[in-house]
């Protein structure tokens, strides 16, 4: 089996894309990341999520994105819109976080020998973040095989992101088809220290319409 790095958040999308990963015949190595944000109980539902789902290894790395803020989800003095999904960027976008996890996950990578990093990005239900976009993904593979020297020995890095252009209810479909437990999940971006969700906030409406549309009962534990 060959090493893959899965980002892992602990939400429903990067679950999926472990399922995925491991299903595709990969030794998964799952990395998560403290950034300061203020949904922290996805953190804890990262490790339980890939311990259920059989990671090869599972290590969180700590930065501090508070220190820039600019968003809702590290800003504690900007509120987490709940309002419904509107057109436009929301304030959860933070900036460059995709970018700085992916770099996390690349050092990684070469250090293991893996040529394969797996992130659960999605363009379609999604807030509308741009580090989510095919483009990003794309320009960021090409960069990537510019910047290490496993590339520059001819060790090409491919990233995956096999959730990009399904729905939600098609993710939650297929991640259902491989034993997904998206029970011990966690997506809000305002979960309180037991991991139940607000059930108002974009992450919220998106995960709960996925199961909707997808006709599978919803197992998040919301706050009353």
């Amino acid at each position: 089996m060959q090493p893959a790095v899965i980002l892992l958040s602990g939400g429903l999308d990067s679950a999926t894309t472990l399922a995925i990963a491991r299903k595709e015949g990969f030794a998964p190595f799952c990395l998560s990341v403290d950034y300061g944000q203020r949904h922290r109980a996805e953190l804890v539902a990262a490790a339980r999520v890939a311990a259920a789902l059989g990671a090869r290894e599972h290590r969180t790395i700590h930065i501090d994105l508070n220190q820039f803020g600019g968003s809702a989800l590290t800003d504690p003095g900007i509120a987490v819109p709940t309002a419904g999904v509107v057109p436009g960027i929301p304030v959860t976008y933070v900036p460059a976080r995709n970018t700085v996890m992916l770099s996390l996950a690349l050092a990684w990578a070469e250090v293991l020998g893996s040529q394969d990093i797996f992130v659960g990005v999605n363009a379609v239900d999604y807030s509308g973040y741009p580090d989510c976009r095919p483009e990003f993904i794309q320009a960021y593979e090409i960069m990537a095989n510019l910047a290490t020297k496993a590339a520059v020995e001819g060790w090409r890095l491919r990233i995956h992101a096999p959730l990009i252009e399904m729905t939600k209810a098609e993710i939650i479909g297929h991640g259902s088809q491989l034993g997904v437990p998206y029970g011990l999940t966690v997506s809000c971006y305002q979960a309180d220290s037991e991991g139940r969700a607000c059930g108002l906030c974009d992450s919220c409406r998106l995960r709960r319409a996925g199961f909707e549309r997808a006709g599978i009962p919803d197992p998040t534990p919301y706050r009353k």
